[in-house]
């Protein structure tokens, strides 16, 4: 596998990124539980260690099925998640707003099971929130 150190981060990432949409109950194109822990440690053993997911892909089961996959090996993963999309049907449970990028922080970090996560990514824009609100968050 070849690896590239994006910036001054001192991380090896693999070229290549599983992106974890997929990985969840649900419709009939989903992978769901072992089915799914055999394609990340197939990836794995082939020298992949950056996998993307979501909190909202599948409900935030694609979330905890690569955090169950990567506990004990964490340190040795490179972890892409987002945030953006409707978490609930309440006015402040979606958008990019910072009350709901912290909530939504905290809730992937418990569902990864880890306490950083290395690329937090914007999912799509949110013309309700300024952006250096969402830039600012902290």
């Amino acid at each position: 596998m070849d690896y590239v150190r994006p910036g001054q981060t001192g991380l090896k990432v693999s070229r290549i990124c599983l992106g974890c949409m997929s990985f969840g109950a649900g419709d009939d194109w989903r992978v769901e539980g072992e089915a799914a822990k055999r394609v990340l440690a197939r990836d794995w053993d082939v020298g992949i260690n950056f996998y993307d997911t979501a909190n909202v892909y599948s409900n935030s089961r694609s979330e905890e099925i690569v955090g169950e996959f990567l506990d004990g090996c964490r340190n040795d993963a490179v972890l892409a998640t987002k945030v953006r999309g409707e978490m609930g049907p309440g006015p402040n449970q979606h958008g990019l707003s910072r009350a709901h990028i912290m909530w939504q922080v905290g809730e992937s970090l418990r569902r990864l099971k880890t306490d950083y996560i290395d690329l937090y990514q914007i999912h799509r824009w949110d013309y309700e929130t300024p952006i250096e609100e969402t830039l600012y968050a902290d």
